[in-house]
């Protein structure tokens, strides 16, 4: 009996310990989580964005949407902005209401980035230029979701995404040459599968990856590359038109997300974009969160085709 009893107390106590230990680690860790998360989406960076990482920002894809967004940031926050886009038209509008607006010096190269023929001229346009930030944003996605063998032209909207969204950051990486900061613009679509968008989340985990790996690289030189993964945001491309708490207007966005940089190499930018991130690949089981990205795009995909239908 007595040893029954003996060993009853030490199981106790064992069980105690265990669970003392469980806690105080669960206690660390949310207070960790709290003090990080201060620092990252209270506090932010500082003045870490300035001219002083280099004269330059360049910006792709900047004459909407997010894109124009970091431009008038940027601008704002004192650098000369080169700008690079499809339409010249457009570049030169924005162009010119940066100028009016901040008082800085401005510069532009129109180029179709599904062409893989265009980095020369890209390379002259920026020799000279002491960059301190490059943006990748441009992108392009589906014209609504669509099953893989379904889509329109599959073959030339495969080369044209992949140009677009994968070489092009490659290769702007490799011909910028950025001293400072370099934003690569990927997507929360990245962050695991999304059927019937199925190209655009490879490509887009393609920059996700692409970004860490060069950041692990190049860490040691000063340099700092951060992957950017929004969830929705009101912009053309997404095709929302009133902005929420959770679909921020460009400007909202890229302002929550510039006070992100140095702080982390992965970010979604805002802080409910973070939290929706955490529960889609923490909490959600990976299953769940195809099903319902499925379910999703199944639903936008018949009423895009029943109002083509009734055009």
């Amino acid at each position: 009996m007595f040893v029954f009893i003996l060993e009853s107390a030490c199981l106790f106590v064992s069980l105690f310990w265990v669970g003392a230990l469980t806690t105080a680690s669960l206690a660390l860790w949310l207070l960790y989580k709290i003090i990080t998360g201060f620092r990252i989406w209270v506090l932010g960076n500082g003045d870490l964005l300035s001219p002083k990482l280099g004269k330059w920002a360049v910006v792709t894809g900047a004459t909407d949407g997010i894109g124009k967004s970091y431009a008038e940031e940027l601008a704002r926050r004192g650098f000369s902005m080169m700008l690079i886009s499809r339409s010249q038209e457009k570049l030169d509008d924005v162009a010119k209401s940066l100028e009016c607006a901040y008082n800085v010096e401005t510069k532009t190269i129109a180029v179709d980035y599904g062409q893989i023929d265009i980095y020369p001229k890209i390379e002259k346009g920026l020799a000279g230029l002491e960059i301190g930030v490059l943006v990748n944003n441009v992108g392009i996605s589906y014209p609504y979701p669509e099953f893989f063998l379904h889509i329109p032209d599959l073959e030339n909207f495969i080369t044209n995404m992949i140009n677009v969204n994968i070489t092009s950051v490659c290769q702007l990486f490799f011909h910028c040459r950025a001293k400072g900061v370099i934003l690569n613009i990927s997507s929360a679509s990245g962050m695991f599968p999304v059927p019937l968008l199925t190209i655009y989340s490879s490509t887009k985990a393609f920059v996700d990856f692409f970004s860490l790996g060069l950041q692990a690289e190049y860490k040691c030189k000063g340099i700092i590359i951060q992957s950017v993964l929004p969830f929705f945001v009101a912009t053309k491309m997404t095709r929302i038109r009133k902005p929420t708490l959770d679909k921020p207007t460009p400007e909202r966005y890229v302002a929550a997300e510039l006070t992100t940089v140095g702080l982390q190499d992965q970010t979604n930018g805002y802080f409910p974009h973070a939290v929706m991130g955490w529960v889609t690949t923490v909490l959600a089981p990976i299953k769940l969160v195809l099903y319902l990205g499925l379910r999703m795009n199944k639903a936008q995909r018949g009423g895009y085709l029943r109002r083509r239908k009734l055009r």
